[in-house]
């Protein structure tokens, strides 16, 4: 498992670069206290679009729990929750990552500051079941605790809002700096299918007429975005295994294709997407 008590809340993760070993201060780290049984509380305020697609901002409480029970890994981002079915073995330093995923997505259920997109009518939230596997391996680059990981995330609608389903492969490092310090960069894809994107972008007549957005009937689903993000934790006590920390997180998502050229997008707001969090957590 990472160091760090936080993951990207937005989806997220970026590429890995060279760094001189040199630069990187050797840290001491008892192993019987890495496979230890622990869980991190966190809470702060994000900053991000008031819909996906939006360029209008809003500044939303933001709560993250993560950790290890029994030797099984669990974590949230933002409303969703993941367990990775597959204990890690003590000592090992490959982690096989295979579970469940649970979760809502809110996009345009509330807050939609645009007055053409709110015109548009709020959506109810869906409610979004599936799973993830993944591989990662630690010790990799600068110390014998960085780590280096792949994953792939399949979520489909069960609720009936937009019947359909979103892939995300991602690539995701992350190193402690020091015994205080952490930081984290992730890179990755996101693919939708027709149902989403006819749901969450497309405008028909009745739409139009309401919001003044050119109609937009059959929007096709695809690539949906291209996202990387950086994250940082920094011990106020004093070691990242435990106590007080700091975390913020930066994440910059870019939408592709019918998802940037929908009106709701190109528009009434804008293909860029930025995302920030800034908080203070607890780890037992």
């Amino acid at each position: 498992m990472m160091l760090a008590t936080t993951t990207c809340l937005i989806a997220a993760p970026a590429r890995a670069e060279q760094l001189e070993l040199a630069t990187v201060p050797r840290i001491e780290v008892d192993t019987a206290t890495l496979n230890r049984d622990t869980i991190t509380f966190s809470g702060g305020v994000g900053y991000l679009p008031s819909y996906e697609g939006s360029n209008n901002y809003i500044a939303v409480p933001v709560a993250v729990v993560r950790g290890r029970v029994m030797g099984f890994n669990f974590s949230t981002n933002g409303l969703q929750l993941s367990v990775d079915g597959v204990r890690n073995r003590k000592g090992s330093r490959l982690d096989v990552m295979f579970g469940p995923i649970i979760g809502l997505n809110v996009n345009r259920n509330a807050r939609i500051v645009d007055p053409q997109v709110r015109a548009l009518g709020k959506l109810n939230s869906a409610l979004q079941f599936g799973g993830f596997v993944g591989i990662g391996k630690t010790g990799v680059l600068t110390s014998a605790y960085d780590k280096i990981a792949l994953r792939v995330s399949y979520l489909r609608d069960i609720s009936g809002v937009h019947n359909s389903y979103i892939i995300s492969p991602s690539i995701e490092y992350g190193m402690p700096i020091s015994r205080r310090a952490y930081l984290g960069m992730s890179a990755s894809a996101s693919f939708a299918g027709d149902g989403y994107a006819e749901t969450y972008f497309a405008v028909d007549a009745a739409g139009s007429l309401a919001s003044g957005l050119p109609v937009f009937a059959r929007p096709r689903g695809g690539v949906k975005s291209y996202t990387g993000s950086v994250v940082g934790n920094y011990a106020l006590t004093g070691d990242l295994l435990r106590g007080l920390q700091l975390f913020t997180v930066i994440s910059y998502s870019q939408l592709q294709g019918d998802f940037a050229l929908s009106p709701i997008t190109s528009i009434a707001g804008g293909a860029d997407q930025f995302y920030g969090v800034l908080g203070i957590g607890y780890t037992f």
